[in-house]
């Protein structure tokens, strides 16, 4: 199956590459080269891009590209198959990349006086030009390939210089580029030098990533990471610290205080993930020591890397006699999402992980955490004060941040302010939506089902995550616990989970959801009216999901109880039906307005006056080359109904700004 995504994929993108060339009056590998600097540059992975094909003996380039810190210098070049329409019938080997990355390493060589050889308003000369300025900056220079073919293995060279500069290489062949548009890319990668380089045990596969590296960090060393990068550094870990409370952890710290050489005889050490490594390798090539570890995460022993940096901080101790052992796996970064919960989950001895844990870092959740953190819910006349509602979006988030308050008083200040009868996680979000959105047979079948049918829901329709929206998310959670409140009061025993689900479940359909979920949030309870009604339907519903002959739990997750639990009569009382909204809560649906207002502003300043620009800033040698044939791309994209990617939007309109405010006026061309 993945050979046939893989060759659509194929068929697909050199379909759309020649469309687009014919519109655009551009050669193929060249409209190829740009697409291709379009997806990264939108992932991150580049920025300022300047597309501009140069071939001479010895000498082939499509461009260069310049980091925002300008301490990066990019450099591209392209392999195209015409002829390719199979992936692997034509493989990109080991010879034609070491070829096409001598070709780029030439023209910088010659930069100087392919610059002398062209016109200064041609693209070469702008291409030479931008390439000597950025050298004068550049800490590191990166060779990118890419094409439409599949690589072989090991094609890549090993890292090498250009006066002093280190010159990295990375290939996008069509399978990475396939891997890479239907994964996604994650942030920006953590980079730790070892200096001495570190001594290493390494175990190469011939599988893919699964290289595994044994090695022997510092404790300080380790400590010192999560105190610059904290959190970042367990990104993809499963979980938050857990604390000092639990007996692993105790016994981390008291080894830590008391018998810190024996540590590493102790404990289990950190299993930890990088996308790059720089090895110091003997002349038979086996790995030797660690120089560089590219995009590192400590995946498993959050809870050691945590209290190593509580001992050093908080009880000043020293820790220059403890060693940490570390299993480092190489993994890409688009296998990251698919390998990581897989070493977590095997590796994972100190605490129950669940499947529910491996969602942490989705876009929603970290959003929800961000959003609901800034709410004050209002007070009410239990508390006479504001609280807030804890999103624990990874387990022990809130253990972690009740930690950070030291004295007694302060702790009573955290747990006023954030109640534990406040605190949700995922699971529980993901049970209290599913509820109202009516499945509770998802909800019956566990945390961990039903979270994986909530995720599914959310990717589908991906909903705008603002203040409304959580504030309505506490509203059903406050709903959920008054219908479990009734439940219990009906004696629902055992199956009361159960009966709450459906039972909140069947109020929400009956009232078409027209519930004030505003109204709860402001009162932070239910009404007197809509706690009737509950415990009028209640029972209805126990009689339905409580059948004799039936096994309740097996049955309540299957979706005929649902459609029982539905038939059943039932009328909204009067009382309830007057406090209902006229039409359904509805939430909105994440269309990126912003994006598209952006897009529809570039349209509105009309191809004409891009083109304009462009011209005028050749002319006057004003703007960065990457800003002046922005401008061009986005006057033949609107002339040829070309797409317009979000992030070229974005920036042609920083572009048009800044040349306004230089002087650009498109009356004067």
């Amino acid at each position: 199956m993945a050979e046939l995504a893989l060759h659509d994929y194929v068929r697909t993108l050199m379909n759309d590459v020649q469309s687009l060339a014919e519109n655009e009056g551009a050669s193929i590998p060249t409209t190829f080269t740009r697409r291709v600097l379009e997806q990264l540059e939108e992932a991150g992975v580049i920025a300022n891009t300047h597309v501009a094909y140069h071939q001479e003996h010895g000498v082939v380039v499509y461009g260069f590209g310049v980091s925002e810190d300008r301490a990066t210098l990019d450099l591209y070049t392209t392999e195209y198959d015409l002829a390719q329409g199979q992936p692997g019938a034509d493989r990109l080997t080991k010879s034609d990349t070491a070829k096409a990355y001598r070709r780029l390493l030439a023209f910088l060589r010659k930069c100087g006086s392919i610059r002398n050889n062209h016109p200064e308003t041609t693209a070469v000369h702008e291409l030479c030009e931008g390439v000597e300025k950025a050298l004068t900056s550049a800490a590191k220079i990166r060779l990118f390939l890419f094409s439409n073919q599949v690589s072989t293995a090991g094609a890549l060279p090993e890292p090498a210089e250009f006066d002093g500069i280190p010159v990295t290489h990375e290939l996008w062949d069509v399978a990475r580029l396939h891997r890479h548009e239907t994964s996604g890319s994650l942030s920006e990668p953590i980079v730790v030098d070892f200096d001495p380089p570190l001594p290493c045990l390494s175990g190469e596969s011939a599988e893919p990533n699964h290289s595994v590296t044994l090695a022997v960090l510092p404790g300080a060393l380790l400590a010192q990471l999560y105190e610059e990068h904290r959190t970042r550094l367990l990104e993809l870990n499963v979980r938050a610290f857990l604390q000092i409370r639990t007996g692993v952890n105790r016994g981390i710290r008291k080894t830590l205080l008391t018998e810190p050489a024996r540590f590493l005889a102790y404990n289990n050490g950190i299993t930890a993930t990088a996308s790059e490594a720089d090895f110091v390798v003997d002349p038979e090539g086996n790995r030797l020591a660690i120089r560089r570890l590219t995009g590192i995460q400590v995946v498993n022993g959050g809870q050691t890397t945590a209290t190593l940096h509580h001992v050093m901080k908080r009880d000043k101790a020293d820790l220059s006699q403890v060693k940490v052992q570390m299993k480092l796996s190489l993994v890409e970064p688009e296998h990251l999402e698919e390998v990581v919960p897989l070493i977590s989950l095997y590796s994972n001895t100190q605490n129950k992980v669940t499947l529910v844990d491996f969602s942490s870092n989705h876009k929603f959740h970290v959003s929800f955490e961000r959003v609901s953190r800034t709410l004050l819910a209002p007070a009410t006349a239990d508390s006479g004060q504001e609280t807030r509602w804890f999103y624990e979006r990874a387990r022990g988030q809130y253990a972690e941040e009740e930690a950070k308050n030291t004295s007694l008083a302060d702790k009573r200040k955290f747990r006023a302010l954030h109640p534990t009868k406040q605190r949700f996680s995922k699971a529980d979000l993901a049970k209290y939506m599913n509820s109202w959105n009516g499945f509770p047979h998802l909800v019956s079948r566990g945390a961990q089902k039903n979270f994986n049918e909530f995720m599914t829901l959310v990717k589908r329709t991906p909903p705008v995550v603002d203040a409304a929206f959580c504030q309505r998310a506490i509203a059903m959670a406050l709903l959920f616990k008054a219908v479990d409140s009734v439940a219990k009061d009906h004696e629902a025993g055992s199956h009361k989970a159960l009966v709450t689900a459906y039972t909140m479940a069947r109020l929400c359909s009956a009232t078409d959801q027209r519930i004030d979920l505003d109204r709860i949030w402001l009162d932070q309870c239910v009404t007197p009216a809509l706690v009737a009604a509950v415990d009028d339907l209640c029972p209805l519903v126990m009689e339905k999901i409580i059948v004799p002959g039936k096994h309740v739990t097996e049955w309540a997750k299957s979706s005929t109880c649902w459609e029982d639990v539905s038939g059943l009569e039932w009328e909204v009382p009067e009382e309830l039906s007057s406090e209902l909204l006229a039409r359904p809560i509805e939430f909105t649906e994440d269309t990126s307005e912003a994006e598209d207002q952006r897009l529809a502003d570039v349209r509105a300043i009309g191809a004409e006056e891009w083109e304009t620009l462009g011209e005028w800033a050749s002319q006057t040698r004003n703007l960065e080359p990457s800003e002046r044939q922005l401008a061009t791309v986005i006057a033949t994209r609107l002339r040829t109904g070309g797409d317009i990617t979000a992030t070229q939007a974005t920036q042609a309109l920083q572009v048009h700004e800044a040349a306004i405010s230089i002087g650009f006026s498109p009356a004067v061309i």
